[in-house]
C-alpha cells in the first residue's frame, strides 16, 4: 500500500526506537497520504465515526482533496483541532461517564499520530501489558494469567474514576520527548 521508500522508512521506526536512539523525522510522514488512507482505514468501520464533532463533520466524504488540505494546514502550522463535544452515557449503577467527540477532521489526525506513535512505542512495551495494545485485550491478560501464575488466592479490581482526564499531560509529554526528537511532531501532539 505504501510506496517502497515510505514502507522502508516505516518499518525502521521500531527497529531504532528498538535500539534506543531518538526518533526524528516523523512530522514529514504527516504529509505522506498513503498514511492517511491507511488511518481512515482503520477507523471509519468504528462506531464512533459517523459521529459527529462540534462542527458536525463526520469521517464521511473522505477523499484525496480533505486529505491534502489537513496537510496543508499541518505543514503550514494552521492546523488546530477544535474542542471536543461532550456527551455522557449512562453507567450499570445510575451513574454517566463522560465521552468526547472529535470531528472527523480531528479523528484522522489523532489516528495517523497513533499509527507513528504505535510503532514506536509497542516494540519495546513489556510483553506483560494489555491494556490498549494491538492484538492484547482483557482475554489475553486472562490468558496470562492463566498459564503463568501460580498460588494467586485472590485479585483486587480498581477502577480510579476520571483517571485519564486527570493525567498530568507535562509528564506525558516529556516522557514522549525522551523518544521523539522532532519538534514539530511534539508541538502537534500538545495541540
Amino acid at each position: 500500500m505504501l510506496p517502497a521508500t515510505v514502507t522502508r522508512r516505516v518499518e525502521t521506526i521500531s527497529e531504532v526506537s528498538k535500539s534506543g536512539k531518538r526518533i526524528n523525522g516523523l512530522f514529514r510522514f504527516m504529509e505522506t497520504p498513503e498514511l492517511w488512507m491507511q488511518a481512515y482505514q482503520k477507523i471509519h468501520t468504528n462506531k464512533g465515526a459517523t459521529t459527529p464533532g462540534v462542527d458536525r463533520t463526520t469521517l464521511d466524504g473522505f477523499s484525496d482533496e480533505r486529505v491534502f488540505n489537513l496537510m496543508e494546514l499541518l505543514t503550514t502550522d494552521r492546523y488546530r483541532p477544535k474542542p471536543v463535544r461532550r456527551t455522557y452515557l449512562p453507567k450499570g449503577d445510575g451513574r454517566f461517564r463522560p465521552l468526547g467527540m472529535p470531528t472527523g477532521d480531528d479523528k484522522l489526525v489523532q489516528e495517523v499520530i497513533r499509527g507513528l506513535l504505535e510503532r514506536i512505542y509497542e516494540p519495546i512495551f513489556s510483553e506483560r501489558s494489555h491494556g490498549f495494545r494491538p492484538k492484547r485485550s482483557c482475554h489475553t491478560a486472562l490468558h496470562e494469567i492463566d498459564d503463568r501464575w501460580t498460588g494467586v488466592k485472590w485479585f483486587v479490581e480498581a477502577d480510579i474514576e476520571g483517571f485519564y482526564d486527570n493525567l498530568d499531560h507535562g509528564i506525558l509529554l516529556r516522557a514522549l520527548g525522551e523518544k521523539i526528537e522532532d519538534t514539530r511532531f511534539l508541538r502537534l501532539t500538545r495541540l
